[in-house]
């Protein structure tokens, strides 16, 4: 065969009777060290552009953190139910809102009143930091965690907020955070994914597979998803009819066939992006079925996270499988949670507490376990949400809270930031950012520069114009946060 391609090469040799005469004429010789594999590794693989890849790179000055673990709220957790306390709407309740915030509502629908939160504020752990008795297993973290009351978006509607929080533009087809990351830093572990994604099993969040997009960068940077019912990766184990050194010289002579066809289509990075997939999955087969069994965890370890209460045992399962991936090298890996739950519009009480039911008893447990593990100082956590939520009612007898953009809370974790620390503050009621105010941008050039990646040299060559994630948009590190 006259340069011969894969499909043509594997449907003339490996398939039916020349696969059969294959091995019987190789016999025995199959089972010796390094046949055919060997071979081909003795020749030099041709040198084709390596222009993209995932292979660990340095940080552009040391950093605080190795990698990230994102618990993403979808939906707009209230800041003032869960992390703002607002003795004001205490005195306040009832009362008209201010015309600023009552054109503030998202839906267009008659303003409700101002809204007292009926959660319980009070002083938790060293540090005294006010956390809600919805929360009550974080409150006990309180003195690990750096939380930031003065975020603001710049859209109310859940889409375009989306697309901000995660790409740092409140349009499509930008690269998520994850993405960013990973070009940047490449990872640990080869065997599996740099940048991987915990959907919930009951949905995809809204904007769907676009918020782990890796839009113009190469596609190698995109988000994995991993399943957290059934088996994480559908097709992972290996044929068992087939010897292991039969399998052995297929990748190997697939290696030197993919390099031979890359190397005449130089710079296509969905190509090598294709390609370095295949590898990849290939390599998980040996390694991705034990990182993701947290069956192998002990008794205590599965009752601290929640997996045995069916409340909480599908978050559960998803942090402590974020604790198995960043363990074992893995870049960035990112949380979901179901069906926007934290999008409280009605009987907000009952929505929290649902909400809060699922998630804080897991959270809490993924803290400490990082925390006895050694692995906090190096891994960032980030929680939060693409925006809060106003502080007057909405709906009738079980009244919930419309979006809230101008003023919301996050916190992170570890990482290099600080511990039992408060940053910035909202207005008297909690509607919007009021003092040391931080962007999407800031928080975004922060995460960044605590992986030792400054956000306006990391850049992206594109059409003539450098992009970044924060693009063209004033940003700063928020260097108060950062120990």
């Amino acid at each position: 065969m006259s340069n011969p391609t894969r499909r043509n090469f594997f449907s003339s040799v490996v398939d039916g009777i020349h696969g059969a005469a294959l091995a019987s004429i190789l016999g025995s010789e199959m089972f010796a060290p390094g046949l055919f594999a060997a071979e081909l590794a003795a020749e030099e693989p041709p040198k084709g552009p390596q222009i993209f890849d995932l292979k660990p790179k340095q940080p552009q000055f040391p950093a605080k953190a190795k990698s990230v673990i994102h618990l993403f709220m979808n939906g707009g957790p209230s800041q003032v139910d869960l992390f703002d306390p607002k003795p004001a709407l205490k005195r306040l309740a009832g009362t008209a809102p201010s015309r600023e915030l009552a054109f503030a509502i998202s839906n267009g629908k008659e303003s409700g009143t101002l809204l007292p939160s009926v959660f319980e504020f009070k002083p938790r752990g060293k540090s005294g930091m006010e956390i809600s008795s919805a929360l009550p297993h974080l409150a006990e973290c309180a003195d690990d965690i750096s939380l930031i009351r003065s975020m603001y978006g710049e859209h109310a509607n859940h889409e375009p907020a989306l697309f901000l929080m995660h790409t740092g533009r409140t349009i499509a087809s930008r690269p998520s955070l994850g993405s960013w990351v990973t070009y940047g830093l490449g990872t640990e572990n080869q065997n599996l994914p740099a940048y991987v994604v915990l959907d919930d099993p009951k949905g995809l969040p809204i904007n769907g597979i676009s918020n782990w997009q890796s839009a113009w960068l190469p596609p190698l940077y995109q988000g994995t998803r991993f399943r957290t019912e059934g088996p994480p990766v559908l097709n992972l184990n290996p044929r068992p009819e087939v010897p292991a050194k039969l399998v052995e010289a297929e990748r190997a002579l697939l290696a030197k066939l993919d390099e031979a066809h890359r190397k005449q289509r130089a710079y296509q990075p969905e190509l090598d992006a294709r390609i370095s997939s295949y590898e990849l999955a290939a390599r998980m087969q040996l390694s991705a079925s034990d990182a993701l069994d947290v069956n192998k965890e002990s008794e205590a370890t599965r009752e601290a996270y929640g997996l045995n209460d069916p409340a909480t045992a599908s978050y559960a399962k998803r942090c402590l499988m974020a604790r198995r991936l960043v363990e074992r090298g893995v870049r960035f890996v990112q949380l979901y949670i179901e069906d926007q739950i934290f999008d409280n519009h009605g009987d907000l009480e009952s929505g929290l507490k649902y909400a809060c039911g699922k998630t804080d008893k897991p959270v809490a447990a993924l803290l400490k376990d990082l925390k006895q593990r050694g692995l906090l100082d190096s891994t960032l956590v980030v929680w939060g949400g693409e925006f809060g939520r106003l502080p007057m009612s909405q709906g009738g007898g079980k009244p919930g809270r419309d979006h809230g953009p101008n003023g919301f809370s996050v916190w992170m974790a570890g990482g290099g930031v600080k511990r039992g620390y408060v940053h910035g503050a909202t207005d008297d009621i909690g509607f919007k950012a009021a003092e040391n105010k931080v962007s999407v941008h800031d928080f975004h050039a922060t995460i960044l520069h605590l992986l030792g990646l400054h956000y306006r040299e990391l850049f992206f060559d594109r059409n003539g114009l450098r992009e970044r994630l924060t693009d063209q948009f004033p940003a700063r590190v928020v260097s108060e946060v950062l120990t």
